[in-house]
């Protein structure tokens, strides 16, 4: 049986794909707003996921809380599951997602992402106010579009392993489409000119540098059609022989049970006991725990090469076995 972060992640992919689909179709009157709408809930769907993962499958992690009034007037000092119309638990946004995956279990996000995600958003809440034939918005929103399906690869691969092996992610260039190379020079009005001048502002901090990384603000695709020889193709030998060697390429699907890396499991450690430090007793009792599989699991950084580095991750229900050594936060 699948676990929720597993069918929440399936879930992420197909809102993503569905995105990349409707996009590139030949005739689609309202290509960038749905995008940007499916897009971004492809991402709040990968967070909540992270987060079930970090948090041991629980649908609680993903609610929604409040202080609410009490038939006193006065407010209640603990927090319960907000409610929508039906009665049942409203669940966290996509950057209150971002923030508990970030903040409180320390898993390290590149900053790239996050304004990536609040410009795709920004897009997605004025969709409304936008026209297809805008040749500078569709641009620039291929352009956040694009970086966004990027860093979506890396830090699916980074947290649930090679999952998206079988897919293709990539935006069609608008050259295919649409009869231009660059922008012409257009009449704005005033809410798109608001919307690009925000984006500008986003991608300021980013222009100081013009190499591509694993995870960006925004990315150009430029397109070059040339002509090509027949013996200009990638050469390739098939083979029948029952005798040739067969590869199989598999990697271990752990991360359900050994969702945490030494910087969540410090930092959950930190928020979780008063007494707690990053210090040699703190590190004794932590490699003592780690010959148990019950609380952690050593990976291979590359499967193929066995002699190459490791990494231990771990198991949530470490947190117990350091219940002894230290006090909990009241």
């Amino acid at each position: 049986m699948k676990s929720r972060s597993r069918l929440m992640l399936e879930k992420s992919i197909a809102a993503m794909l569905s995105a990349i689909e409707i996009y590139n179709k030949p005739d689609f009157k309202y290509r960038e707003e749905t995008f940007s709408v499916l897009c971004i809930n492809s991402w709040e769907l990968l967070l909540k996921a992270k987060v079930l993962n970090l948090a041991s499958n629980k649908p609680a992690s993903l609610y929604a809380m409040e202080l609410r009034t009490l038939k006193s007037g006065k407010r209640s000092t603990v927090r319960r599951p907000k409610t929508n119309r039906s009665g049942n638990p409203m669940s966290i946004n996509l950057f209150e997602a971002y923030r508990i995956v970030h903040e409180e279990y320390g898993v390290k996000i590149n900053k790239a992402v996050h304004d990536n995600l609040i410009a795709i958003t920004e897009i997605r809440d004025n969709a409304i106010h936008f026209v297809n034939d805008d040749m500078l918005l569709s641009l620039k929103i291929q352009e956040l579009g694009s970086a966004s399906l990027q860093n979506y690869l890396h830090l699916v691969s980074s947290w649930f392993g090679d999952v998206l092996s079988g897919y293709n992610f990539y935006l069609m260039p608008l050259s295919f489409f649409r009869n231009f190379s660059e922008a012409p020079g257009v009449s704005l009005n005033s809410s798109e000119k608001k919307v690009l001048n925000y984006i500008k502002k986003s991608e300021e901090p980013y222009d100081k540098s013009e190499k591509v990384g694993d995870y960006n603000l925004t990315l150009r695709i430029d397109v070059k059609f040339q002509k090509v020889k027949s013996t200009s193709g990638m050469p390739v030998q098939i083979t029948n022989d029952p005798s040739a060697t067969t590869v199989f390429l598999s990697e271990e699907d752990f991360t359900d049970k050994y969702p945490w890396d030494y910087d969540i499991l410090s930092t959950r450690l930190s928020k979780r006991y008063s007494d707690f430090k990053m210090n040699n007793d703190y590190h004794k009792i932590r490699k003592k725990l780690e010959s148990d599989k019950k609380f952690a699991y050593q990976r291979l950084l590359n499967p193929s090469n066995p002699k190459g580095g490791k990494k231990t991750f771990y198991n949530p229900n470490i947190q117990k076995e350091f219940d002894k050594h230290y006090t909990k936060v009241s």
